[in-house]
Order: C-alpha cells, then structure tokens, then sequence
C-alpha cells in the first residue's frame, strides 16, 4: 500500500449487502460485506505525535514554523499498524495564523522507536531498532542537516533495551543540546551454566577489556533466575536505569546515585543542565503492574551530575507522574493522586518551585462538578509541552463527563477554562503548544480525527481559540449520535454518595427504514475506572454501518463525573455497575426505536466482568454476549494478575502488601464474582482471550468456558497468542470484531 498516494478524506459509500432478513431488518449480514465494511472504515488513521519547529522569517518578512506530525493507520494487508509522518507549513503573526498547507507526501516511518528535534531545530535524535546478523540491534542517531552518526547502543553493551513506553520512556536534549538522556534496562551480568566447559572461561592474551569484563562479571547458576517487571505491557522491563549520550564524544554513561529500590523514568534535564529530574517508582517489597495505574508508590527526584547525589523533591506519600518543566525552567508540574486506591481517579495538578523549593496544589480534587461543570482532572499523563510561553498556563485534554475537553489552568489562581466547551466535536487532544501554538485532533463517533492549530489567547483575555484545520477528516452522514442523561431510581442510589447521575452514549444509523427496529449492543467500558468520550471509535462505527445500535454505558464509578462518583463503586461492583448498565437500557427501551427481542452484550476487562454479570443477573433478557479478557472471579484472579490490589479493593477491602488476607476477604471477591452466577446463564457467550494477557490471565476466560460447556450453554473461545490485554495486534483485533460480529448475527437472528 502506498502511504503518500492514499487520501483519508476520500471513502466509498456503504450501500451493498444488506439482509434479507425481511422488512424488519436492514442489518448487513454477510461475512465479505461485513470485512469490507470494517476494511474501509479502517482506513482513517490517528495522530500520535506533533512537534512545532523553530520559527522563521522568510525573505519577505513573513514568520512561519513546521510542524511534524506522526500518524497511525491499520494495514490488514500487512497485518501491521502502519506509522508515517507529514509535514505542514504554518505561517503566522505570533498571535494567529495567516496561511497553513501541507509540504510534502506522507513517508513511511520505520523501525523509529523514539525520536525527538533539538529545541534550535538544527537537529534530530532517533532510537531506531534493526537487525543485524539476524540479531535485533538498537541504534542512536543524530541527525545533523544533511548528515547522520549513528551509535549501536547494543554493541557497547553499556545498558539493555531502551524503554521506548509512556511511562518510563524518554528521549531528551539538554538545554544546552550537548547531551541526551534516555531510559533503558539495566545491563545484566551474563549467566553461565555450572557445566560450561572450563576451556572458554580461559582469556586471551589479545582479548578486549569488555570481553574480560563480561566474563568477570558473569555467574554460574544465574540463568534461571526470575526478574520482576513492571507487569501488563511492560514485560521485561524491570530495572530501569537512566542513560547519558555526549554527543561530541559519542559516549554513553549510565547515571549513578538513584537508589536501588528506585525504578526511574519520564526524566528531563534540570535547570542549567546541573542533573536530572525523574519520576522513581518504589519496587519493594515486589512489582505491581504499572499500565494504566497511576495509584503506585512514586515521587519526585532529583540527581545531580557532578557529585552523584539523589534528593527526593517532594512527599512520598501518594502518588506523582508526569512532570513537567516550564519554559522560564522555574517550575515544575505534576499530577498526584492517592496511594493504592482507584487505580484511575480525579488528580492533583501540583507545582514545584525550583528555587524556592516549594510545593503547592494548583487544582486539587474534585469532589463533584461545581457551577461551571468543571469535574476535575483525569489523564495517565500530561502533554509533552503543555505550558503556554509565559509559563503562566496550563493545557490539559481530560474527560468531562462524556466528552473530553481541551482545559488552560492559570497556576497562579487556580482557575480553570474550557478552550472547546463550545465545540461540536466530542473529544479533543492536545498533541503539544509551541510558543502559544497548539496543535490538537479532534474526533466525534460520525467524524475520524482531524487536526487542528490554534493560538492560545493572551492572559486574562475573553476571545476564543480560531481553529486553523491542517488535515480534514469529514463527517459520516449515515452515523448519528447522542449523550443521554440518566438519574438512577431513588431504591438504587447510592446511600454514601447520594445524587449521582450518570451517562451513555448512544450511537445509530441516521436513515432507517419505516417499521424498521434497530438491534441494540450494549458496551459497558472495562476499567472500571474509565470512561467511554464521544470519540471516533472504530467498532461503533462499523456496527453502526452494518445496521446496529450502540449503547456505551458510563455507569457511576467512571471518570469525568467527580471523584465521589468514582468512590462510588468499590465495594459495589457486580451491583451498582451492573443495575446502572441495565437501567440505562430499560430506558432506552422505553422507545420505540429498537428491539427488545435483539439486544446483545459486549465488553472487555471489566467491561466483560459487567457483560457476564448482566446475563447471569437477567438470563435470557440478552441474545448474545461476547465478552474480552472477562474477569470472572476475582478471587483466582488475585493470586496470579499483576494487579491483585485491584481485586482486593474494589471487592471492597482495603490492600496491603505486608499481610495475608482473612478468609472473609476472599469469600467477598467470590461472592461478587460472575460465575458464581454461572449456572443462571442462559445466553450464547463468545470468548476473545490474549494468550498473554498478565493483566486478566486468559486462565479467567477458560474457567468461565468450562463453567458454561458443563451447563450446556452456548460457548465459543478464540485465544489469540503474541497478544495481550488489549487484543490490539491488528490481526486479532479485526478477526475479534469479525467474530463477534457474526455471533451477534448468529444468535440475533437464527
């Protein structure tokens, strides 16, 4: 497939292969129309990455600026997430932009595991992986104009793999763009087997210092032994340590003096280039898995260069991640939460003051959403560059009930503003602000990602944000969409967190025939402390256009509603989730738009913990059930995921990693387990299982298929290998969706 030749703008519209089910139907049902329905809607890509060059004046007077970007698109063809990047040209008078266009074809991006431009813009950094000799080799480029060096990390054995994840990877220039930092694996001492022939631990004469230093420091009986790592999607990553490149002398150095029980990462220089600042996580007494979970022991560091001391810069008793240094280098900000806990919750925006040394709290929790519908912030991270030019402000993208909006924080009052409350678009990101340029995607469930450049107004200024569009991304006119508001019945409300409300949203086909009822998939969100926003999603989309209606449900316990919302749900999960989730459909039902004899299930992680839950809870009231890395007992669950706190917790106990738990405690995870349910299930299930799953061991799918094959019930496993909880390899996720698809249709219409 040829990148730079394809246009996303241009789809071909959808009208073959409709059933023939009757007049009650307009459901597509045939496997080729249903594959080339999901082929062509999975041509839109995402954005992944923006970068903003330096600015530059023309010959004519005229100031403008680059912007890299990089994208993503499916390739089924290839069986690949195709990445490539496309440049545009910005020009602009420091306050808005004049005249935008692209400046070239798309190019392919490969073997890129990280890349970064030097601040000047004089030059670029690459982590690219290669094989060499059959062998897979790390390399560090610098890009300088029109030439390139490049260093095998891998050859000088100095550190293991380079860290290339959001949570502990980094590639960074100092200030003076005469180093840069990185993160990678701590180099191991070689193992040996105790029968390894005596004659090759002899040396040579000629033999090189590395050589003799890897056979001083290997070990017999070392080989098996087992190494911690940081669990789901970080396999493998155990001891992270932080790597130094001097780019004139092409030396790498591995930084001392970050303690042991330290696992640092998302690290940038200091001001002035003195050392280092980082995030370390605490790795005793063991690992818990870190995706997805910014509830770990972590806090804030500092290193200094010269003399190798480590001072911790802030509390150690909650949780910080993604902190962020001002362009004036006086500050730092940072996201908190609680230890333990939620592993997602509304956070702390903090600050540091790197003079001063002070900490303070610029938007703290929310408890519930005041006057002016500010719910609080929720997000893994923060932008890259997210400070506006004055170091005065603060960008976040974060869910605000079902929407995820673009909010400026003003670090000096605390006070928050909307930047896209009064967009018609359903969910923004903020990719990165550049001397008040912000580049952003937006999305809706009928309108792929599009991109967007805006200049952030001045301080204290009342004018909205012009938004330039770069790259176009029309609407859908055959989807349609709405967010529906519901008030759960007074005998269901929450007694502790009275008054809560919550969301779903509702995504149809626009145009249906008279008489015509829609089929109905619900889709609890897995988490469960998460939240589905009004964003392109790529199932939704294609169910849609097969004929379906989707119902996403954002039960009480999701984000973007209020820390008390979330604090609503553990120790209530299987109940107060599941009746929320119900509700939500009787009332949709209410109308006369679907049909109560075709309703289907589908959900992943908790999401199918919900979806199992609901067929065990009201046997027969759904048709179908397809259910992702289900939990279905929390109880065995515990004692092999990397997040056994997680378990314990939401069953409604407090974790502790220094005591056994009592007898009571594991009578809870089971009590509220689905398959304790089991044996009420009535509804054909279909099971997606990753083989590699460390975050719902495919182990809980196969303990729910044995309980439903010995009552007979209508089961179907798919276990796909090389894929984790996210079933996100191309492959399995298009033959996921196909399957699930045609078990839906299977158990709708027999």
């Amino acid at each position: 497939m040829n990148i730079a030749l394809f246009s996303w703008r241009q789809m071909v519209p959808i009208a073959r292969g409709l059933s023939s089910c009757g007049a009650c139907c307009q459901v597509i049902t045939n496997s080729k129309e249903i594959a080339r329905v999901y082929r062509e809607l999975s041509f839109f890509p995402s954005l992944s990455r923006a970068d903003v060059g330096p600015v530059i004046t023309s010959q004519y007077g005229g100031k403008y600026s680059n912007i890299d970007t990089e994208w993503s698109q499916c390739d089924l063809e290839r069986n690949e997430n195709v990445k490539f990047c496309k440049q545009y040209i910005v020009f602009h008078d420091d306050k808005s932009v004049v005249f935008s266009a692209p400046s070239g074809n798309c190019t392919e991006v490969q073997g890129v595991l990280l890349s970064k431009d030097a601040p000047s813009g004089e030059m670029k950094a690459v982590v690219r992986k290669s094989t060499v000799k059959g062998e897979e080799n790390q390399f560090l480029e610098i890009w300088n104009k029109n030439k390139m060096k490049s260093i095998n990390l891998t050859a000088l054995k100095k550190h293991g793999k380079v860290y290339e994840d959001e949570h502990f990877g980094c590639l960074v220039w100092s200030h003076s763009e005469t180093h840069l930092l990185y993160v990678a694996e701590k180099k191991r001492p070689k193992a040996e087997s105790f029968f390894k022939t005596e004659s090759s631990e002899l040396s040579t004469v000629d033999e090189d210092e590395t050589l003799r230093s890897e056979k001083k420091e290997s070990g017999k009986g070392e080989q098996f032994v087992f190494y911690e790592d940081w669990g789901e999607a970080l396999v493998q990553k155990s001891t992270p340590v932080l790597c130094v490149l001097d780019i004139e002398g092409n030396n790498v150095s591995v930084l001392e003096g970050v303690p042991e029980n330290i696992s640092p990462g998302q690290a940038f220089w200091a001001p002035g280039d003195t050392g280092v600042v980082f995030v370390g996580w605490g790795h005793e007494p063991f690992r818990l898995g870190l995706r997805s979970c910014p509830n770990r022991r972590s806090s804030l560091y500092y290193v200094d260069l010269t003399g190798g001391k480590c001072e911790q810069l802030v509390s150690g008793n909650s949780t910080v991640f993604s902190p962020r240094l001002s362009p004036d280098q006086c500050r730092i900000v940072y996201l908190e939460n609680t230890l333990y806990g939620p592993h997602m919750q509304c956070s702390r925006l903090c600050m540091y003051d790197w003079y001063t040394k002070k900490t303070s709290v610029v938007v703290d929790v929310v408890k519930r959403p005041g006057e002016d519908g500010f719910a609080g912030i929720y997000c893994i991270q923060l932008p890259p560059k997210c400070w506006s030019a004055d170091s005065q402000r603060i960008i976040v993208a974060c869910p605000q009930r079902s929407r995820k909006e673009l909010l400026m924080v003003d670090i000096n009052t605390g006070s928050v503003t909307s930047l896209t409350s009064k967009s018609g678009m359903g969910a923004w990101n903020l990719l990165t602000v550049e001397r008040d340029l912000m580049v952003a995607s937006c999305s809706s469930p009928n309108c792929p990602p599009s991109l967007r450049v805006g200049f952030l107004p001045m301080r204290d200024s009342e004018e909205e944000v012009i938004w330039t569009t770069l790259e176009e991304s029309e609407a859908i006119p055959e989807i349609d969409w709405q967010i529906l508001t519901f008030t759960p019945p007074s005998e269901q409300d929450n007694s502790q967190y009275p008054g809560l409300d919550f969301e779903a949203l509702l995504i149809k086909p626009k145009e249906v025939k008279d008489g015509v009822k829609l089929p109905l998939i619900v889709t609890p969100h897995g988490g469960p402390h998460s939240v589905t926003v009004a964003a392109w999603l790529l199932s939704p989309a294609v169910q849609c256009r097969l004929g379906f209606a989707t119902l996403l449900v954002n039960y009480r316990g999701s984000l973007g509603f209020g820390q008390d919302n979330i604090l609503s749900l553990p120790g209530n999960i299987g109940a107060q989730d599941v009746k929320d989730v119900q509700f939500a459909v009787e009332s949709v039902l209410q109308g006369d738009a679907f049909d109560r004899q075709k309703l289907a299930v589908s959900g992943g992680s908790h999401g199918g913990f919900l979806a199992c839950h609901l067929i065990g809870q009201y046997p027969g009231y759904y048709k179908a059930c397809v259910a992702l890395n289900p939990v279905v007992n929390l109880a065995s669950m515990a004692c092999v995921t990397d997040i056994p706190d997680w378990c314990i917790f939401e069953a409604g106990s407090d974790y502790s990693t220094d005591r056994l738990h009592e007898d009571a405690v594991w009578e809870q995870m089971l009590k509220k387990s689905p398959i304790k349910l089991a044996a009420q299930v009535q509804t054909p299930v279909l099971l997606l299982l990753g083989e590699d799953d460390k975050r719902v061991p495919h182990k809980q799918g196969v303990e729910y298929y044995r309980a439903l094959k010995a009552k007979q019930v209508p089961v179907r496993l798919l276990m796909y290998p090389g894929n984790n909880h996210s079933l996100s390899n191309v492959d399995a996720e298009s033959d996921s969706f196909m399957n699930s698809a045609l078990w839906m249709i299977q158990h709708l219409y027999e």
